[in-house]
């Protein structure tokens, strides 16, 4: 189970993660060495990263998504996530395999089942923020449906431009599925009378 915990202090988080393993020991359990970390993230760690000689801060990866600190176009600090990449490359992998088992089915059927594809991957990973990840793996479908209609036949006269309108009548269009966090969190306390 993966399960981040934020603490204002280091201080805190050491004797967090110290009374987790105490706690833990009780039942004769332990922390996962490899999964198990202690990392500096939220608004002054971009800048405590460049003074240790660090490019970019931690990031953590937690329900399918890689969680890592930026700034907005007003230099405001945000909290962005994108799919995580190995996840990526491996539905990506797997998709791979399933065309060249339906390479001489019908585009429509291709299709169909590409767009039930792209839904599903659109409906859980198009957040806020991770519009240009989204849009990349759509890119990344379509060029691998385009290379597999292409193989069906040496004389196959399907080209990037025709693929293009292939892609736009059986694709969805990349769009943010999810609302920002405030937006939602608004939209569910709307008529609760407030917490006393």
């Amino acid at each position: 189970m993966t399960l981040p915990v934020a603490a204002q202090f280091k201080d805190d988080a050491e004797a967090f993660l110290a009374d987790l393993k105490q706690r833990l020991a009780g039942y004769s359990l332990v922390l996962h060495s490899e999964k198990t970390r202690l990392l500096e993230f939220g608004r002054y760690a971009a800048k405590n990263s460049k003074r240790r000689g660090k490019k970019k801060p931690d990031t953590f990866n937690f329900l399918g998504m890689t969680h890592y600190c930026t700034t907005t176009r007003k230099g405001w600090f945000a909290v962005r996530r994108k799919p995580i990449r190995q996840r990526m490359n491996k539905t990506l992998a797997r998709v791979k395999l399933r065309l060249r088992r339906m390479m001489h089915s019908g585009i429509k059927e291709q299709g169909r089942w590409l767009s039930s594809v792209l839904n599903g991957w659109l409906n859980y990973y198009a957040v806020p923020g991770s519009f240009r990840f989204v849009r990349v793996f759509r890119y990344r479908l379509v060029r691998m449906w385009y290379k597999t209609l292409r193989r069906r036949s040496q004389k196959s006269r399907i080209s990037w431009e025709k693929m293009g309108d292939i892609a736009k009548s059986f694709l969805p269009k990349v769009t943010i599925r999810h609302p920002w966090p405030d937006i939602r969190f608004d939209e569910r306390m709307q008529g609760r009378s407030p917490v006393r």
